[in-house]
């Protein structure tokens, strides 16, 4: 099988892509064997040889020269193998051109879809290899179509499309094509258009991440997010905590004049944040929690591991926040403490 451009594709491949020849071949090999026997009533094994310095393509059906045979399809004795050819020894192969044109044609054709195949698989993988170190970080793209409440965002100088989708959304934002805008990427997918990164900006994780790209403190590690608590586009909570008793952590986060915490503020499209400084005192934290509103006392139960926040009349709705989403962040954000102070709990245990 003579092909010239056959092998010019491959060349350029290989030097563009990456792609070795080798790789090409052995899916081709693999391809044709499979249409060989698929059409012929012959079932020999296939070889396919290639000859870039003769711009061709050999492809031969074979069978190998054994003292007994076993599998009359690829094997063949050695006193017929004499019979083909005088010089044949065991552990050669008697090889059987394969010439018919149709099958050239069908060669042809599997060469051609081999090579997009394989194309194919090598810039999904280079893709993920490409995209794989964004996931959980937050990363700038365009607003390239919106269909169906789906916005599909364009990463430039990547092969990758994000998804956000209404849920990932912040539905009090308005997105319009060749908008610039930062998500966060929760994950990457495979789909038969390629690979996806499924991105948010209504995650918690989005706005943890613009903390640690505002705050020096933060993403040095000084100051660590504890937790992190949100009523998408009307209210984050987010609890902090000192590392270094020099370093003021609620300082660090406000910035002079409040102008580090109202990038951040102004990103989210207005959206409140409480930043709460973290404390191992229930009492203390509760009440940390529960601000805006101003907290007279808290009991606490130890025994049904409930707490009960009392406030001046003036001030529960406040504290209950509209719709209850005040209880609600505080309640995700009490959870989370139990959880951390199990942890901590369960590690001092075996440390012991």
């Amino acid at each position: 099988m003579v092909n010239k451009d056959f092998f010019l594709a491959l060349d350029a491949l290989e030097q563009e892509k990456g792609i070795s020849k080798e790789y090409f071949r052995e899916a081709l090999q693999t391809a044709l064997t499979s249409a060989y026997k698929r059409n012929s009533e012959k079932s020999k094994p296939v070889e396919v040889i290639f000859k870039p310095e003769r711009s061709q393509i050999e492809i031969y059906a074979y069978q190998t020269i054994v003292a007994e045979v076993t599998d009359p399809n690829s094997e063949i004795a050695l006193a017929d193998a004499k019979l083909i050819k005088r010089t044949a020894k065991l552990g050669d192969k008697i090889k059987e051109d394969i010439y018919p044109k149709e099958f050239q044609r069908i060669a042809a054709g599997i060469a051609k879809q081999v090579i997009k195949q394989k194309l194919r698989e090598q810039e999904k993988n280079s893709a993920y290899g490409e995209f794989s170190n964004k996931v959980d970080t937050l990363i700038t793209g365009i607003v390239k179509r919106i269909d169906a409440g789906t916005i599909y965002v364009e990463f430039p100088g990547t092969n990758i499309e994000g998804v956000m989708s209404e849920y990932d959304q912040i539905a009090t934002e308005k997105y319009n094509i060749n908008d610039r805008i930062k998500v966060y990427v929760k994950k990457l997918r495979e789909t038969h258009y390629g690979v996806q990164a499924i991105v948010s900006r209504s995650s918690p994780y989005f706005v943890k991440k613009l903390f640690e790209m505002e705050i020096p403190e933060i993403g040095q590690g000084v100051v660590e997010i504890v937790n992190i608590v949100r009523e998408v586009g009307y209210r984050t909570k987010i609890a902090i905590n000192s590392k270094d008793p020099n370093v003021d952590a609620l300082g660090a986060c406000v910035g002079s004049k409040g102008v580090r915490v109202n990038s951040i503020v102004f990103e989210l499209g207005g959206e409140k944040i409480d930043i709460i400084v973290w404390s191992d005192d229930p009492f203390e934290y509760i009440q940390r929690a529960l601000s805006p509103a101003k907290v007279i006392s808290v009991e606490i139960d130890e025994i049904t591991k409930s707490a009960r926040a009392i406030v001046s009349d003036d001030k529960l709705s406040l504290a209950i926040g509209k719709g209850g989403q005040m209880l609600d962040l505080l309640l995700n954000l009490l959870v989370g403490r139990l959880m951390l102070r199990a942890k901590a709990k369960q590690q001092k245990n075996q440390i012991q």
